[in-house]
């Protein structure tokens, strides 16, 4: 009878071993994956680059665009909801259109003549 009572207390100390084993790998994984999000950045690498003409002549474009659109949207809605007349309507909508069709065209990656005509 005591053989059996030496087991039993063996194996539950073995198993503790192991759970806290287990516990610790566990804490040390977490301590690891999270690592890079609790140190501060270095100022050099935290900054943005600045966009170059390019990319400022296409965000610029791209602002435009959505201002034409959301215009004609606003003066579609208006027209719907009668606070703009029909003829008001027919006379601002069609520079929108345009405009907004230009800037499109202008934010479109630009094609060869032959991809055009297949097109």
């Amino acid at each position: 009878m005591l053989a059996t009572e030496n087991r039993g207390t063996i194996t539950g100390r073995g198993t503790d071993i192991w759970l806290v084993l287990g516990g610790l790998l566990a804490v040390a994984c977490v301590l690891l994956v999270a690592q890079p999000f609790l140190r501060e950045p270095a100022p050099e690498h935290d900054r943005l680059e600045e966009p170059g003409t390019r990319e400022q002549e296409r965000i610029a474009l791209e602002e435009e665009r959505d201002r034409a659109l959301a215009a004609l949207k606003e003066l579609e809605f208006d027209h719907r909801t009668g606070k703009v007349s029909d003829d008001d309507y027919r006379a601002l909508v069609g520079p929108l259109r345009r405009r907004a069709a230009e800037l499109l065209r202008a934010l479109e990656p630009r094609k060869s003549k032959q991809e055009r005509v297949r097109a």
